[in-house]
Parts: structure tokens; sequence; C-alpha cells
């Protein structure tokens, strides 16, 4: 059979695909149905395990799978038509057991049609007759009837899967059956249409067919935090939420998501959580935005990062009471209640293969962190950055959150709060901070040895001058150790050859014992630290062994038992043992494949 096509921008489009789509479209727009369309699953495909028989049109299972006909063409209207008699049968709870199930699936698709004819929504298509009138005013006396009289003809011509032929498969052919309440989404549904229906005689709205429903689960979810929880009200105010099944489904997005950078929170409707428990998920994916998981991620796995922080984020609001546990996609270990984030981080890399099967809100092996590049209106450089509004945000949230009397915070996390509040401690304070631990400034002396000028007024009088003390350069120096792999910019060479200069002149450091270390070691021996920037030769280039390095300067006898180590790389290196004092400078953006001993810091 020849499929009729369509030109568009990018090449054909079934037009059969394009109706459905919008009949499908429509039935989810429509604020009665979309808590039902939401948690349904559809099956077009021409695979042996669409349950859609050849002269039918859909079939619906008691676990919300609609098998759809791949191949029958159909206006959109028809298509709204179908899909609405399918959803109506989950919602009024008729997929259950009965004895005649032929004459049960007549009764209940009679009633169906005939709410349909009443609710005016899409076209009935041709052999999918309406009801005007009907014997009995539920299903189940109409089964009664149906069962003592026999079924009329008319009623045997209403289910969407064909005469004779029933529409409703109450055995799942499948090995699992999602647990979901479609009867309390037929309610949220009902409430939410009349809702509309008041709104569009008030003139608020223009008609239901023209708006998105904006009344879901995560919707009232933001809305009571903005109300009810001032400290994380002003983060969910400033997020857009996006609740498209299809979009999920792509991105592969199981429960829900975030991205800072594009200022969005996904939320996968055909997850079926509950109003507690879109709060819990919510509060969740806004922590990971206020905190600024993204940003200190710092060259660590993505991944695995976000698991560490998932564990932090869970355990902060089990404490809280905020909302309800999902049973799916929770990280949540009472053992690491009090670590950090970064703690935790240092104690998943070494069992990464276990951690690597755990599943976070987004899926199995996915991390709930999204990141969008190129795309950010704060690259222009007008207003506040991204990372301070986000800082504010939470910061400001804490303080009203304590004045209105909202209740306890977990001590974690308002010192991670408040530490957000204050600006970060410049890499080089850190490094001085390092270097006055190991070289404290040298006193000077007086000393009549080596006379200064005399006073012109008073020549006869000698004057001393200032003076180091004789033993001032025994153990005054540190080692250096330089990764010159090929993944090491030359920019961050020089950048770190130059602060260790500088550091080293200002410090009175006489000499520096310099390492190169790629694929092979380069003992530069003793260098002036004016002479480490300037005349100092980058030797080797290759790959990365530091280790020997190491080795060869805890081993020289011409080098202080006491001396530090300040190693530079870029962190593609393999695990360093260091058996002495040491310090770590990396790129920022990096990080160290191991648990570092010494401190770290980080360079821009």
């Amino acid at each position: 059979m020849v499929r009729q096509k369509k030109k568009q921008s990018g090449g054909t489009q079934d037009i059969a695909s394009e109706n459905f789509k919008a009949g499908h479209r429509a039935l989810c727009r429509h604020p009665m149905f979309e808590p039902l369309t939401s948690c349904m699953w559809i099956n077009r495909s021409e695979a042996r395990d669409n349950l859609c028989p050849p002269d039918g049109w859909a079939v619906v299972t008691a676990s919300g799978y609609v098998h759809v006909h791949p191949k029958r063409r159909a206006d959109p209207d028809e298509w709204t038509y179908v899909l609405a008699h399918c959803a109506l049968h989950l919602g009024f709870g008729h997929l259950l057991q009965h004895p005649q199930p032929r004459e049960w699936n007549a009764a209940c698709c009679a009633f169906v049609a005939h709410f349909l004819d009443q609710l005016k929504l899409g076209r009935a298509p041709e052999g999918l007759h309406g009801v005007l009138e009907l014997p009995a005013a539920s299903e189940k006396r109409l089964y009664e009837i149906f069962c003592e009289r026999g079924i009329p003809e008319i009623m045997t011509s209403l289910g969407a899967a064909g005469p004779h032929t029933s529409d409703m498969v109450v055995a799942e052919p499948r090995p699992w059956i999602r647990r979901v309440k479609w009867d309390e989404l037929f309610g949220q549904g009902l409430a939410q249409a009349v809702t509309s229906a008041v709104e569009v005689a008030a003139g608020q709205i223009p008609t239901l067919g023209a708006i998105e429903y904006t009344n879901s689960a995560a919707q009232r979810a933001r809305s009571w935090f903005i109300n009810s929880y001032p400290l994380l009200g002003a983060l969910a105010a400033s997020l857009r939420i996006i609740e498209d099944p299809l979009l999920c489904h792509r991105m592969g997005i199981s429960v829900a998501a975030v991205n800072a950078s594009a200022k969005e929170v996904y939320m996968n409707p055909s997850a079926g959580l509950s109003d507690q428990q879109c709060r819990f998920v919510m509060a969740h994916e806004l922590l990971h935005v206020g905190l600024r998981h993204e940003a200190r991620c710092q060259g660590r796995d993505p991944y695995l990062w976000n698991i560490s922080c998932d564990y932090v984020i869970n355990a902060w609001l089990v404490e809280m009471g905020v909302g309800e546990l999902p049973t799916f996609g929770l990280l949540y270990d009472p053992e690491l209640k009090s670590e950090s984030a970064e703690a935790i981080y240092d104690r998943i890399v070494t069992d990464v293969r276990r951690f690597r099967r755990l599943g976070t809100f987004r899926g199995v092996g996915l991390g709930d962190i999204l990141d969008s590049e190129g795309s950010a209106w704060w690259q222009s450089g007008e207003g506040m950055t991204l990372d301070e509004f986000y800082r504010r945000c939470l910061g400001q949230g804490l303080t009203y959150h304590y004045e209105q009397g909202r209740g306890l915070v977990p001590a974690g996390l308002e010192e991670e709060i408040r530490a957000l509040g204050q600006p970060p401690i410049p890499w080089e304070v850190e490094l001085a901070k390092w270097f006055d631990s190991h070289f404290p400034p040298t006193e000077k002396v007086h000393a009549y040895a080596r006379p200064s000028r005399r006073q012109s007024a008073t020549p006869e009088i000698p004057r001393p001058r200032w003076v180091l003390p004789p033993d001032w350069e025994v153990g005054r120096t540190f080692g250096v150790l330089l990764d010159t792999s090929g993944s090491m910019d030359r920019e961050l060479l020089a950048k770190a050859l130059g602060t260790i200069a500088s550091y080293s002149i200002a410090r009175d450091v006489p000499a520096v014992r310099v390492v190169f270390c790629d694929a092979a070691t380069y003992d530069q021996g003793y260098v002036p630290p004016e002479a480490i920037a300037q005349t100092v030769k980058v030797r080797g280039r290759g790959g990365t062994v530091l280790q020997p390095g190491v080795e060869l300067l805890e081993r020289a006898e011409d080098f202080p038992a006491d001396g530090p180590i300040l190693i530079i790389t870029d962190g593609y290196c393999d695990r360093l043992r260091v058996r002495r004092e040491h310090a770590y400078l990396l790129p920022e953006g990096h990080h160290l494949p191991f648990v570092a001993v010494g401190p770290v810091f980080y360079f821009k």
C-alpha cells in the first residue's frame, strides 16, 4: 500500500502519523484528560507486541498501554475520540475481571460512548456510532441487562477495537504491571475541567481548547513552595517547569531532571507521582540548582558527583520532612547523613563498578543535573551572573524561612547555604597560606659586621644594618614536580611556573628543586626562583608518569628530609603515593582521579 506523503521543509512526512499526533496532542491539552494521558503509554508500532486487531482502532490494557493500529488513517478529531474512549476505560475503572467479559465490555463501551456524546469531544469514526439514550444509568446495570437479554446489535460496534471485539485487555500480557490509581487521576481531571470552565466563563482564558493546562501535580508543588516554603520559594519561582512526556522520553528522563543554565526543571508526568512525591522531587532538583552542584563538579566524574550530591540532598529532605519519598530513583543512605558531597564522592570512587549501577531521578547511569552550552542569557555580561542569582535566591530563602518560623533546617544544609553567601577565597591566597606554613618570614637582625653608610650629620657614629641570620638558607627550599605531558597546556605551564617563582621570591626561598615528569623523569636540580619562569626549558611533553619523580625527590640526599613537594598537574595521572608533606596545584575544572591526602589548589 502506497502511503500519502506531503512535502515539508525537512523532507517528507506521513500524513496518517501527523493526524494521529495532532489528535493525541489535542487530548493531552484537555484539562479533563491531561492527568490520564500523562500516564498512558502509546504503542503504534508494527511489532508483534501491538495487540490492536487488524480491523480495529485501539486496545487499552490494565497498566495503561494503548495499542493503536499503526496504519489506519483518520482525522485528528477521530483519533481524539478513540484515545479518549480508551482513557475513559481507565478512568472509570472498567478493566476488571467479570464472568461474562463480552457483555461487560459492551456495557462499558456503551457507557463511554454516551459520555463522549454529551462531552462533545472529538468525532466518532465511521462504524463507532454514538449512543443518545441508555437503558440504564451505570455500567453495572447495563451489564446485568446484557447478561439477561443479550447484547443489542448496535451495542457491538461501540468499542474502539471494532465490532464483536473487546477493546479492553484485563489480563496484562507483560510480566509486570504499573500500579497507577487511574480513578484518582480522573478525579483530578474532573476538578481541572471544572476550574477551567469557571475561568472561561469569567473571561480569564479564551476557550478550553486554546490553553495549556497549568495545574498539574508539579505546578501545584511549585505553588506550595512559593506560598508555604520560603527556603526554596525564590528558586521555585525562577525556574520553568516542563512536563512533556515525549520530550522526557527523548531525553531519557524517567522522573525528573534540572538544567540550571536553561532555568528549566523537567518533570515526567508518566512517572505518576503524587502531590507529596512531587514536592520531594521538586525540592531535590531545586537544591541541585541552589547549591550550585553543577559548578562545583570541578573536573570530577559528572555522574558519580551527581550521585554524591543526591545522597546529601535526600538525607536533608528526609530530615526536614519535605514531601514523600518516591518509590524509585531515590538514593538514600542514613549512614551518609553527616557527610558532605565531596567526602561521599571520595568514598564512591573507591568502588566505581558498584555505584555505576545506581540510578538517579533521571535513570540508571544518567545524572539528573543537565547542562546546556551556548544558550545562556547571562553570558552577555549584563546584570548579575547566574551563580550570584542562585546564591542570592537560596540565601534570602533561608533568612525568610527562619523569620517566618517555618521549621528547622539541617545543620549541614544551613552551613552550605551560608558558605555560598561568602565569596570564595582566591586560589592565590590559599597557596600563599600553604607557603607561609612551611616558610615563615625570616627575622632580620642588626649587625655591625657590615656597617651601613654613615649619616652626613654625624659621620663619626657607625650604625648597624639589617642582615639575615647566617643559617637562614638551611632547609629553606621545596620541590616542584611539574607534569609536562602533552595534555598540559602551555599557558597553564607558564602560569604555574610564574606563580611558583613569585611566591618563592616573596618568601626568601633561595632555590627550588625542579623535576619535570612525563613518560620519563628530568631532574633540573636546584634553580633560583627568579630563573624558574624565564630560563628553565621545559622537557618532556609525552605521557604522564609522576610516581618516579616523587620517589626521586624523596630519596635525594641533597634534598631536606622535611622539604615539602608541590605537584603541578592537570589530573590526568595515576594514583600517587607521597610520604612527606605535599600539595597539588590543578587547573580549575580538573580533578584528581584519587583521594588526595594533601591540600589541592585550583588556579584559573
